[in-house]
């Protein structure tokens, strides 16, 4: 399995939420399919089944939290170099048609969320943004064609 780079507190969030399923959510559901068993025939109970495929969908997210902890690698903000755009830092970027200022910061996929104003640096901004120094274009490939995108600032995140 490859290594995903993340943040300390993206590290952090992920033990959170492991520890939340592990110890929370998963007694939910076993209480859930308890309950739905004890009302009868249980081949045409859809309350068992549909406690049966959510437990299904909780035991592969603690899966994929397990493996993602296990090949993760947090990277120290004294390690970061901000000469260009890569994993973890925070870049200001103007767009070049109307002069729109945003700052995103460029994130491991398990981490990103646009309202937070975090890119996975797999994404098609993140992969465009990513070598690029300040004053260098970006060209990235929108839905609506291409869309040139200036290099403000590269700040660590």
């Amino acid at each position: 399995m490859a290594i995903i780079y993340l943040s300390q507190q993206g590290y952090d969030d992920l033990k959170a939420e492991l520890q939340q399923l592990k110890s929370v959510d998963r007694l939910n559901i076993i209480n859930q399919i308890a309950e739905a068993r004890d009302k009868g025939d249980l081949s045409e109970n859809a309350e068992y089944d549909a406690a049966k495929e959510a437990q299904g969908l909780l035991e592969a997210r603690i899966v994929k939290l397990e493996n993602d902890l296990a090949n993760a690698r947090v990277l120290a903000k004294k390690e970061q170099d901000t000469s260009i755009v890569h994993l973890l830092t925070k870049v200001t970027i103007k767009n070049t048609a109307n002069d729109m200022e945003m700052t995103y910061a460029i994130v491991s996929e398990s981490e990103a969320d646009l309202s937070a104003k975090k890119i996975s640096v797999s994404s098609p901004i993140g992969k465009g943004l990513l070598g690029k120094a300040i004053g260098e274009i970006a060209n990235i490939q929108a839905p609506n064609g291409i869309v040139n995108f200036e290099i403000i600032d590269i700040q660590p995140f």
